[in-house]
């Protein structure tokens, strides 16, 4: 069964958490696919992470990078999975519409706006009702991330 984790965005914006997360992803030898809102968004998402710092790196494409099946993170506005990811992370409220055929799933949400969240409480309870295994994450008042019971 996909485990899927829910990340309340409260300190830090989209932009400042995602890399992170995608760090922990690389880190444990997982590759991962970004599902975000619109194609144009995906394109924001993939320059921030060429620029996001200037010590680190993460490897990762889009369509218009191309080799998929060598990007360990792939950035994309629809569901696929060409790079053969076993990780998909949602942001901006996107929906998957098959995950089981991901080990886990990770939807990023913006904790301070109340649409954002208004949205995700429904994810969470669609996701129940399937029978997901559900987490739910928190930044701590230093931007750590909890998990809450």
């Amino acid at each position: 069964m996909t485990e899927l984790r829910f990340y309340h965005l409260q300190r830090k914006t989209l932009e400042q958490a995602l890399p992170q997360i995608l760090a922990k992803v690389i880190e444990r030898g997982w590759r991962a696919v970004i599902l975000a809102g619109s194609p144009e968004r995906v394109e924001a998402l993939n320059q921030h992470l060429w620029t996001w710092d200037r010590d680190s790196f993460l490897p990762h494409g889009s369509a218009a990078d191309g080799d998929p099946e060598n990007q360990p993170i792939w950035l994309t506005a629809t569901e696929e999975n060409p790079n053969r990811a076993n990780v998909l992370l949602l942001v901006d409220g996107a929906l998957a519409g098959q995950l089981e055929r991901w080990d886990l799933v990770c939807d990023l949400f913006d904790g301070n706006d109340p649409e954002a969240l208004a949205a995700a409480r429904s994810r969470w309870r669609t996701a129940k009702s399937a029978s997901h295994t559900l987490t739910y994450w928190q930044q701590s008042d230093r931007g750590a991330w909890e998990r809450k019971v």
